[in-house]
């Protein structure tokens, strides 16, 4: 029994210096480093078809309200805003168009006629919060209502820096047909 005891503790002993050996905790330090990085932000993937479509590998000013103000936006943001909306709302969007209501799309003419006008993140925003119709005269029973528990500011502004942006420069986005 004694025996079996110090045998144990030698083989404790033994593993604690190898686990606490300079190499080991080097390789633990580089695995953990390595996990944080992968995971961090500032590392997030930007999509191709933001780089090469809407013409964004640095910030970008996007208008947030009527006084023209605008918010730098990134690859990164606008990444993520394409994730949202491909998730969201391509099913009645696809390309910017308005299946629901096709006279009406997501082009800058379209979002700039609406009631209030839809044309800068803040308005958008406030669409995602409360879909009213396009002349702004009652609620929207197409787009669901995007509550906070459901989608952050940062995430719908995001989504709205997306659908600006692509509205700007995705080529054919928001046809009415698809000859144009």
């Amino acid at each position: 029994m004694l025996t079996r005891l110090v045998k144990s503790t030698q083989f404790l002993s033994a593993l604690w210096h190898q686990l606490f050996s300079l190499p080991s905790l080097i390789t633990i330090f580089f695995a953990i480093s390595s996990a944080l990085l992968v995971s961090s932000p500032a590392y997030a993937v930007t999509d191709e078809y933001v780089k090469r479509y809407l013409e964004v590998t640095e910030p970008i000013p996007l208008q947030v309200n009527d006084q023209g103000q605008t918010k730098p936006f990134t690859a990164e943001d606008l990444s993520q805003g394409k994730e949202l909306f491909k998730t969201n709302c391509i099913n009645c969007h696809v390309g910017g168009a308005n299946i629901p209501f096709p006279p009406v799309s997501l082009t800058l003419d379209d979002l700039a006629g609406a009631t209030p006008p839809r044309d800068n993140i803040n308005n958008l925003v406030a669409f995602f919060r409360q879909p009213m119709t396009y002349d702004g005269s009652e609620e929207s029973f197409w787009c669901r209502e995007v509550t906070e528990s459901w989608m952050s500011q940062e995430q719908v502004e995001q989504l709205a820096a997306f659908i600006l942006r692509a509205a700007q420069k995705a080529p054919g986005w928001g046809s009415k047909s698809i000859s144009q």
